[in-house]
Order: structure tokens, then C-alpha cells, then sequence
């Protein structure tokens, strides 16, 4: 099996570890440049390079791309590469490259399936297997994976249970698919439904709205609230505004209806449990 994987992030790592621990190790790992991190702005390597590094596999970034053709690959793998790759680059390896995706396509296609799933209320999500074409999560489907969401599952906790799926799911269906045993079957477009990154203020709730769902009197509210917190959090963050100063919502559940604040964090001070 000759593959290059393409990923950055934490989702990325933990998929390309599942392949290694399979005896599935890529040919190279493509992943975005060492960035600044933190307060001080170190310069940190992504996590996939990390663990590349600590397999001896050869890592390429940006400026190595060129060096693909060389590698004469059978498959790309793309987990959470956070780029978008020119359909020049695609048709590099001799079948197709195969996208990992974080939800059942066709829905919740784009930069945030995780947390859509989350918002939307949703109590099933999974991972699906694709050939990527020009368009975003768009090709026929090699594989998918159901998953159940747990109450009060948050992006976080979601996030590493759909990489730990969707390496099991790879390392299972990469060899068939590659020995040719799976028909990739097309998406229903009707069906499809679209997220997108989420910013800051997508992370807003209004005071006023805060306190109608913690009395109680908009159960539909606080029910939406108490999912934002667990969807966006811890980036970019769920906040509102109290007495002037802009306060963190960071934990919360919901008894009788009512929105209970569990975790909240004032501007300039450090994290803070409530008393229920």
C-alpha cells in the first residue's frame, strides 16, 4: 500500500496513528508549516508532523509539494488538511484521493460538521469515506461509519471518538478499496445540508436571551444555548455581556427546562465553577 496522507490537526493525528498501528504507515505526511502558539508565539510543529517524525516518515510542507509526483502513490488520504487542494494535485496518485470527513454525507459538508451536528441537536453523526473531486465533500462515497452522540457530548469529546472512528473505518476499507472490492457510490445531492467556520461572534448570546433561559421562560432557548456552549467551545467560544465586562460561557446543563451556568469566566479573571 503506497498512500501519502494529507492533515494537520489533532482529528488528522489520531487517524494517521490508527493507520500506523494497522501496519498502514503513508509514504509521507503533508501537513501545514510550524506556526506561532500561545501568548508567547512559539513556534510549534502540527501534531501530524510530530508523530511523522516520531516514525521516521518523511514530512513534506507547502513548499515540498512539488516532490508528490515522485512518490508515485496509489491513494491520497485527506484528514483535516485545512487547505484546499487544486484538482492538479488530486489527480497526482494512480486511483483517487480519498477525503475523511466527520460526518455522514451529504450532510453537514464544509469547514464544521462536528460542531453543526452538535448544534443542530442531532443523536447520530459518523464518519464517511469519499473520492474527493473539485467541489467541496462532494464525491462518491467509499465508506462510512455510524456513530450515536452521547448527552452532552461537546466538540471536543466528539471530536477524538469521530478521528478514533474514522481511523478504524480507513484502516478497514483502504486495502479493499485498493484491491478494488468497493464500488464508490454516489451522493444524494438533494439531501445535502452545509456548515461553515464558525467566528467570535457566532459565539455572541444576547443577555437578555441568557436570562430568559436560565428562568426558565424559553426552554427552546436554553436548549439552543446549552448546545452552542458545547459546540463552541473552546474555539471560538460562547460569550455574552454582564455589567460591562464580557464573560466567558464555558460549561452548562439544562434541569427543568431551566439553563443552568455550571463554568463561566469573567474578563481578566480565571475560570469559575458555580454552585448548582
Amino acid at each position: 500500500m503506497n498512500y501519502i496522507f494529507f492533515g494537520t490537526p489533532e482529528f488528522a493525528a489520531i487517524i494517521l496513528e490508527k493507520l500506523i498501528a494497522a501496519g498502514f504507515p503513508p509514504a509521507a505526511v503533508v501537513c501545514n508549516p510550524d506556526r506561532p502558539v500561545g501568548r508567547k508565539k512559539v513556534i510549534a510543529k502540527p501534531p501530524t508532523k510530530i508523530l511523522a517524525e516520531k516514525y521516521n516518515i518523511p514530512v513534506l510542507q507547502p513548499e515540498d509539494i512539488i516532490d508528490l509526483k515522485a512518490l508515485k502513490s496509489d491513494v491520497f488520504i485527506v484528514a483535516a488538511y485545512a487547505k484546499i487542494i487544486p484538482k492538479e494535485i488530486l489527480d497526482i496518485p494512480r486511483l483517487s484521493a480519498i477525503g475523511v470527513h466527520p460526518s455522514l454525507l451529504p450532510k453537514y459538508r464544509g469547514a464544521s460538521p462536528i460542531r453543526g451536528a452538535i448544534l443542530g441537536g442531532e443523536t447520530e453523526t459518523g464518519v464517511t469515506l469519499y473520492l474527493m473531486d473539485e467541489k467541496v465533500d462532494n464525491g462518491p462515497i467509499v465508506a462510512a461509519s455510524h456513530l450515536p452522540l452521547a448527552t452532552g457530548e461537546t466538540y471536543e469529546t466528539l471530536l477524538k471518538k469521530l478521528a478514533e472512528l474514522g481511523g478504524n473505518l480507513l484502516a478497514e476499507a483502504l486495502p479493499k478499496f485498493l484491491a478494488g472490492e468497493i464500488t464508490p457510490q454516489p451522493q444524494d445531492r438533494s439531501q445535502a445540508t452545509f456548515t461553515k467556520k464558525f467566528t467570535t461572534e457566532d459565539g455572541f448570546i444576547n443577555h437578555r436571551d441568557l436570562e430568559l433561559a436560565e428562568r426558565g421562560e424559553n426552554p427552546e432557548q436554553a436548549a439552543a444555548i446549552e448546545r452552542k456552549i458545547r459546540a463552541l467551545n473552546p474555539e471560538p467560544g460562547v460569550w455574552t455581556m454582564r455589567n460591562g465586562k464580557r464573560v466567558k460561557l464555558l460549561e452548562t446543563q439544562i434541569q427543568d427546562g431551566k439553563l443552568l451556568l455550571t463554568k463561566i469566566q469573567i474578563e481578566g479573571k480565571k475560570p469559575k465553577v458555580l454552585k448548582s
